[in-house]
Protein backbone atom coordinates (compact mmCIF):
# COMPACT_ATOMS: atom_id res chain seq x y z
CA UNK A 1 0.00 0.00 0.00
CA UNK A 2 1.19 3.49 -0.80
CA UNK A 3 2.11 5.79 2.07
CA UNK A 4 0.98 9.18 3.34
CA UNK A 5 3.30 12.16 2.99
CA UNK A 6 3.25 14.55 5.95
CA UNK A 7 4.90 17.91 5.13
CA UNK A 8 5.73 19.95 8.25
CA UNK A 9 7.24 23.35 8.95
CA UNK A 10 10.85 24.23 9.71
CA UNK A 11 9.82 27.60 11.19
CA UNK A 12 10.40 27.40 14.99
CA UNK A 13 8.49 30.42 16.32
CA UNK A 14 5.10 32.11 16.33
CA UNK A 15 5.43 34.53 13.42
CA UNK A 16 8.36 36.90 13.99
CA UNK A 17 8.15 36.58 17.77
CA UNK A 18 10.51 34.51 19.89
CA UNK A 19 7.72 32.27 21.20
CA UNK A 20 8.59 28.60 20.50
CA UNK A 21 6.29 27.07 17.92
CA UNK A 22 6.42 24.90 14.81
CA UNK A 23 3.99 22.02 14.23
CA UNK A 24 1.30 21.47 16.85
CA UNK A 25 2.08 17.94 18.02
CA UNK A 26 -1.48 16.66 18.74
CA UNK A 27 -2.64 17.45 15.22
CA UNK A 28 0.21 15.31 13.93
CA UNK A 29 0.15 12.53 16.52
CA UNK A 30 -3.59 11.89 16.48
CA UNK A 31 -3.55 11.34 12.72
CA UNK A 32 -0.39 9.24 12.93
CA UNK A 33 -2.08 7.05 15.57
CA UNK A 34 -4.93 6.39 13.14
CA UNK A 35 -2.51 5.62 10.30
CA UNK A 36 -0.64 3.21 12.57
CA UNK A 37 -3.87 1.50 13.62
CA UNK A 38 -4.65 0.82 9.94
CA UNK A 39 -1.08 -0.21 9.03
CA UNK A 40 -0.66 2.74 6.68
CA UNK A 41 2.92 3.95 6.39
CA UNK A 42 3.95 7.59 6.35
CA UNK A 43 6.95 9.83 5.75
CA UNK A 44 7.54 13.21 7.38
CA UNK A 45 9.22 15.86 5.24
CA UNK A 46 10.11 19.53 5.41
CA UNK A 47 11.59 22.16 3.11
CA UNK A 48 15.01 22.09 4.76
CA UNK A 49 14.93 18.51 6.03
CA UNK A 50 16.40 17.36 9.32
CA UNK A 51 14.98 17.99 12.79
CA UNK A 52 11.76 20.01 12.92
CA UNK A 53 10.15 21.94 15.79
CA UNK A 54 7.10 20.59 17.62
CA UNK A 55 5.08 22.24 20.38
CA UNK A 56 2.21 20.88 22.44
CA UNK A 57 4.30 17.87 23.38
CA UNK A 58 3.44 17.95 27.09
CA UNK A 59 -0.34 18.28 27.07
CA UNK A 60 -1.97 16.61 30.07
CA UNK A 61 -4.67 13.97 29.57
CA UNK A 62 -3.74 13.33 25.92
CA UNK A 63 -2.58 9.73 26.00
CA UNK A 64 -2.61 9.42 22.21
CA UNK A 65 -0.20 12.33 21.92
CA UNK A 66 2.06 10.91 24.65
CA UNK A 67 2.09 7.41 23.18
CA UNK A 68 3.03 8.52 19.67
CA UNK A 69 5.69 10.94 20.94
CA UNK A 70 7.26 8.11 22.96
CA UNK A 71 7.60 5.93 19.86
CA UNK A 72 11.30 5.89 18.79
CA UNK A 73 10.46 5.27 15.13
CA UNK A 74 8.13 8.27 15.05
CA UNK A 75 10.66 10.55 16.74
CA UNK A 76 13.36 9.39 14.33
CA UNK A 77 11.18 10.63 11.49
CA UNK A 78 10.62 13.97 13.27
CA UNK A 79 14.34 14.40 13.95
CA UNK A 80 15.38 13.38 10.43
CA UNK A 81 12.69 14.69 8.10
CA UNK A 82 13.14 14.12 4.39
CA UNK A 83 13.79 17.06 2.09
CA UNK A 84 10.64 17.94 0.17
CA UNK A 85 12.42 18.78 -3.08
CA UNK A 86 13.89 15.25 -3.22
CA UNK A 87 10.61 13.37 -2.80
CA UNK A 88 9.03 11.03 -5.32
CA UNK A 89 5.46 12.28 -5.02
CA UNK A 90 4.14 9.29 -6.98
CA UNK A 91 5.00 7.07 -4.00
CA UNK A 92 2.17 8.53 -1.93
CA UNK A 93 -1.56 7.89 -1.80
CA UNK A 94 -2.23 11.05 0.19
CA UNK A 95 -0.72 14.23 1.60
CA UNK A 96 -1.58 15.38 5.12
CA UNK A 97 -0.70 18.85 6.44
CA UNK A 98 -0.89 19.12 10.26
CA UNK A 99 -1.28 22.58 11.70
CA UNK A 100 0.83 24.78 13.91
CA UNK A 101 1.61 28.46 13.44
CA UNK A 102 5.06 27.83 11.96
CA UNK A 103 3.56 26.67 8.69
CA UNK A 104 2.25 30.19 8.04
CA UNK A 105 5.87 31.28 7.51
CA UNK A 106 7.02 28.67 5.00
CA UNK A 107 4.65 26.09 3.48
CA UNK A 108 1.92 28.72 3.10
CA UNK A 109 3.89 30.32 0.26
CA UNK A 110 6.30 27.61 -0.89
CA UNK A 111 6.02 26.78 -4.59
CA UNK A 112 8.06 23.56 -4.52
CA UNK A 113 5.69 21.67 -2.24
CA UNK A 114 2.73 23.35 -3.92
CA UNK A 115 3.87 22.01 -7.29
CA UNK A 116 4.25 18.49 -5.92
CA UNK A 117 0.81 18.72 -4.30
CA UNK A 118 -0.77 19.87 -7.57
CA UNK A 119 0.80 16.94 -9.45
CA UNK A 120 -0.37 14.58 -6.71
CA UNK A 121 -3.96 15.85 -6.77
CA UNK A 122 -4.21 15.81 -10.55
CA UNK A 123 -3.01 12.20 -10.51
CA UNK A 124 -5.92 11.20 -8.29
CA UNK A 125 -4.26 11.72 -4.91
CA UNK A 126 -5.90 12.82 -1.67
CA UNK A 127 -4.98 15.97 0.25
CA UNK A 128 -5.92 16.56 3.90
CA UNK A 129 -5.13 19.41 6.28
CA UNK A 130 -6.19 20.53 9.74
CA UNK A 131 -6.23 23.80 11.71
CA UNK A 132 -3.48 26.00 10.17
CA UNK A 133 -2.52 23.18 7.80
CA UNK A 134 -4.87 24.49 5.08
CA UNK A 135 -2.49 27.44 4.70
CA UNK A 136 -0.35 25.09 2.61
CA UNK A 137 -3.23 24.83 0.14
CA UNK A 138 -3.07 28.53 -0.74
CA UNK A 139 -0.24 28.34 -3.32
CA UNK A 140 -1.33 25.07 -5.00
CA UNK A 141 -1.95 25.86 -8.67
CA UNK A 142 -3.16 23.18 -11.07
CA UNK A 143 -1.88 22.68 -14.63
CA UNK A 144 -4.91 24.61 -15.89
CA UNK A 145 -3.61 27.69 -14.10
CA UNK A 146 -6.50 27.56 -11.64
CA UNK A 147 -5.93 27.39 -7.91
CA UNK A 148 -6.81 24.06 -6.29
CA UNK A 149 -9.08 26.02 -3.94
CA UNK A 150 -10.94 27.84 -6.71
CA UNK A 151 -13.84 25.37 -6.71
CA UNK A 152 -13.45 23.91 -3.23
CA UNK A 153 -15.26 24.26 0.09
CA UNK A 154 -12.83 24.42 3.01
CA UNK A 155 -12.42 25.20 6.69
CA UNK A 156 -9.50 26.08 8.98
CA UNK A 157 -8.62 27.72 12.29
CA UNK A 158 -10.88 30.75 12.51
CA UNK A 159 -10.56 34.37 13.46
CA UNK A 160 -12.56 33.73 16.63
CA UNK A 161 -10.18 30.95 17.62
CA UNK A 162 -7.14 33.16 16.98
CA UNK A 163 -8.67 35.76 19.30
CA UNK A 164 -9.50 33.16 21.94
CA UNK A 165 -6.00 31.71 21.74
CA UNK A 166 -4.36 35.12 22.00
CA UNK A 167 -2.45 34.89 18.72
CA UNK A 168 -4.38 37.33 16.55
CA UNK A 169 -1.72 40.05 16.91
CA UNK A 170 1.28 37.79 16.21
CA UNK A 171 0.31 35.68 13.21
CA UNK A 172 1.77 36.64 9.80
CA UNK A 173 -1.72 36.65 8.27
CA UNK A 174 -5.26 35.60 9.13
CA UNK A 175 -5.84 32.22 7.52
CA UNK A 176 -9.63 32.40 7.48
CA UNK A 177 -9.46 35.65 5.50
CA UNK A 178 -6.96 34.25 2.98
CA UNK A 179 -8.97 31.09 2.41
CA UNK A 180 -12.20 33.07 2.08
CA UNK A 181 -10.62 35.07 -0.74
CA UNK A 182 -9.22 32.07 -2.64
CA UNK A 183 -11.63 29.21 -1.99
CA UNK A 184 -15.09 28.80 -3.44
CA UNK A 185 -16.54 28.70 0.06
CA UNK A 186 -15.27 28.89 3.65
CA UNK A 187 -17.36 27.29 6.39
CA UNK A 188 -16.92 27.09 10.15
CA UNK A 189 -18.70 26.20 13.38
CA UNK A 190 -18.43 27.55 16.91
CA UNK A 191 -14.83 27.76 18.18
CA UNK A 192 -13.11 24.58 19.35
CA UNK A 193 -15.76 22.15 18.08
CA UNK A 194 -14.77 19.35 15.73
CA UNK A 195 -15.65 20.24 12.14
CA UNK A 196 -14.47 18.63 8.91
CA UNK A 197 -15.27 19.33 5.26
CA UNK A 198 -14.79 16.81 2.46
CA UNK A 199 -14.86 18.19 -1.08
CA UNK A 200 -13.90 15.63 -3.73
CA UNK A 201 -10.39 14.48 -2.66
CA UNK A 202 -9.74 17.44 -0.36
CA UNK A 203 -10.30 17.15 3.40
CA UNK A 204 -9.99 20.09 5.80
CA UNK A 205 -10.54 20.33 9.56
CA UNK A 206 -11.15 23.48 11.56
CA UNK A 207 -9.04 23.08 14.71
CA UNK A 208 -7.13 20.62 16.95
CA UNK A 209 -10.39 18.97 18.00
CA UNK A 210 -10.92 18.05 14.34
CA UNK A 211 -7.66 16.10 13.89
CA UNK A 212 -9.13 12.71 14.78
CA UNK A 213 -12.03 13.11 12.36
CA UNK A 214 -9.65 14.25 9.61
CA UNK A 215 -7.51 11.16 10.20
CA UNK A 216 -10.48 8.81 10.10
CA UNK A 217 -11.82 10.33 6.88
CA UNK A 218 -8.35 10.27 5.32
CA UNK A 219 -7.98 6.55 6.04
CA UNK A 220 -11.44 5.79 4.70
CA UNK A 221 -10.65 7.56 1.42
CA UNK A 222 -7.31 5.78 1.05
CA UNK A 223 -9.10 2.46 1.51
CA UNK A 224 -11.69 3.13 -1.22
Amino acid sequence: MKKVLIPVTNHPTLGSTEQPNGTYAPELTHVVAILNAHNIGFDIASLAGGEVPLYGTDIEDDQVNSDVLSNPDFMDKVNNTQVISKLDIESYAAIFYPGGFGLLNDLAEDKVMASLAAKHYESGGIIAAVCHGPAALLPITLSSGELLLADKKVTSFTREEEVDFGTIEDIPFLLEESLTRKAAQFNKVQPWQSFVIEDDRLITGQNPASAHAVGELLVSKIAR
